[in-house]
């Protein structure tokens, strides 16, 4: 539950109609809300009213509202990396043929912003838009790996530490020690800590300050390939990320990019 008042409820609300993936009726939504029956349905008039949410009279449903949709676009063009990286991407996946990934952090979690199938797509939980765990994702692994020291604990106290598979890491201490393997060698790896038989090698995309922006990952399968194989993809990856990153500072923060003229002032 939202400890921001008004707006903290009503953000609960559209998270809650989201959460549904499909039309959601209000006794639906009151089964699941922490809010009395008044004050949902007063959340979910006003959210109506602004067109946050619209509402089907003849079903009795509400699903999310266009200027909803018109918000969530202007924030992918102006917030996601994805308008920046996509053609890096499409580089990146001509050139090595497996499931490639772009993702950002979400609070304490990876959310996925793109996404590029293998030639010979096979079914996975990751898709654009899609919210999942950073400790035991490649890339939210890298991404945590290069965030600011003080940062971790509090992001960390925040995973679940559920174990997916009999490979996940599920402790704060182990994730430490992973995080120095990672930042050592410059990548992070998924060994089948989520999905069994699903492994990737990732790489965080950096701003030229060094802030984390995000990461971008080439996946496969252990049914035909290993994780030494992934490896050697580390470097091309790591290239590919480092221009997304120097073009996203350029675009996003252009105070970090170094100015000749200013300098010799």
């Amino acid at each position: 539950m939202s400890g921001d008042g008004t707006v903290g409820k009503a953000l609960d609300v559209l998270d809650l109609v989201a959460g549904f993936g499909h039309p959601a009726r209000f006794s639906d939504l009151l089964a699941h809300s922490p809010y009395p029956k008044a004050t949902l349905y007063r959340l979910l008039q006003t959210l109506v009213t602004q067109r946050m949410l619209a509402f089907n009279p003849d079903r009795s449903t509400y699903t999310l509202g266009l200027r909803l949709v018109r918000l969530a676009h202007a924030a992918w063009d102006q917030s996601a990396l994805a308008p920046i990286a996509r053609p890096h991407l499409d580089v990146l996946s001509a050139e090595v043929g497996e499931t490639v990934h772009l993702a950002q952090m979400d609070h304490a979690q990876v959310l996925y912003v793109d996404k590029r199938n293998a030639r010979d797509p096979i079914p996975m939980y990751s898709q654009a838009g899609k919210v999942g765990p950073a400790y035991c994702t490649g890339v939210g692994k890298a991404m945590l790996a290069y965030l600011p020291e003080a940062n971790l604990p509090g992001i960390l106290s925040q995973q679940s530490w559920h174990a997916f598979t009999a490979k996940t890491i599920t402790s704060a201490t182990a994730m430490m020690q992973e995080l120095t393997l990672i930042r050592a060698r410059g990548f992070a790896f998924d060994d089948e800590e989520h999905e069994p038989g699903i492994i990737c090698v990732a790489v965080p995309i950096l701003s030229t300050g060094g802030a984390v922006l995000g990461a971008l990952s080439v996946t496969s399968t252990t049914a035909r390939t290993n994780l030494g194989k992934l490896a050697e993809l580390a470097p091309r990856i790591t290239q590919i990320a480092r221009t997304i990153g120097q073009e996203t500072t350029n675009w996003r923060f252009p105070e970090e990019t170094a100015h000749p003229n200013r300098e010799r002032a």
